[in-house]
């Protein structure tokens, strides 16, 4: 947040980060992806960072983070966003790192990168968005859909017996030694959103502790593949993924 005093007998209590173009989101109404880029601008624009970071956006509703983060990107193919994040990290130690990536990205087809990046602590930020379903290729089950979930590919719901349990992959990635910083934080609300960009914060500034890799779960929705409003898919959000997936820290630096 950015404050003046007096403009036209106004004040002015926040404008756009610099780091944060003027190109219109092509995000559906209601969509998270948009207030997890206005805040991870924020930070890098607050920090003062912007020409030392580095962003990696893969395949998925991320795919066009790049038209919006006015700082250094690299496009990643489907799921390796992180190998692309470390091979970046490791030719260029003093940036700072970070990939953007979806629960179809990040926990399915990215799985295996997923795991032995954080395995081998590498020193990025993966900020990881969780909202349970494939989002930008039609609806379909998610590692991440929930028991039950109605989807395009599971239309009676998921069942455990025949399509597994979601996968709690940020409960998983950090019970392994290279992860230094473990978090889940949502946007459906102003105290949450709060709580996320003080994560973020704490991850860049992580990074140069050089100490191993931190990972953000952002728990969001999907209100056009939910086939919801955005008020009742933020409320279906609090009701049915919060138990599944509880917010807070689940590994913090000793």
């Amino acid at each position: 947040m950015e404050h003046a005093v007096n403009i036209d007998g106004m004040e002015l209590v926040y404008k756009r980060p610099q780091t944060l173009t003027d190109t219109p989101m092509h995000y559906c109404p209601g969509c998270g992806h948009g207030v997890v880029h206005k805040i991870l601008m924020e930070v890098i624009d607050e920090l003062g960072i912007q020409e030392e970071t580095i962003g990696v956006a893969p395949v998925g509703c991320s795919v066009f983070a790049y038209d919006y983060m006015n700082i250094d990107m690299q496009e990643a193919a489907h799921g390796r966003a992180t190998a692309v994040a470390t091979g970046v990290k490791r030719i260029l130690p003093q940036k700072y790192v970070f990939s953007y990536q979806g629960d179809g990205d990040l926990a399915a087809i990215g799985t295996g990168e997923t795991i032995h990046t954080v395995n081998r602590g590498e020193n990025i930020l993966m900020l990881f968005i969780n909202n349970g379903i494939y989002g930008m290729t039609g609806g379909q089950m998610a590692p991440t859909s929930l028991i039950g979930m109605k989807t395009t590919t599971t239309p009676f719901g998921r069942e455990a017996s025949t399509m597994g349990n979601p996968l709690k992959i940020t409960e998983l990635v950090a019970q392994l030694p290279g992860a230094y910083y473990v978090t889940r934080q949502a946007v459906y609300s102003t105290a949450v959103v709060r709580k996320l960009k003080k994560a973020i914060e704490a991850s860049f500034k992580y990074q140069k502790l050089n100490k191993g890799t931190c990972f953000i779960e952002v728990v969001s929705n999907c209100p056009s593949n939910w086939k919801k409003t955005p008020l009742e898919a933020n409320e279906w959000l609090e009701k049915n993924m919060l138990p599944f997936y509880p917010l807070g820290d689940i590994k913090v630096p000793k």
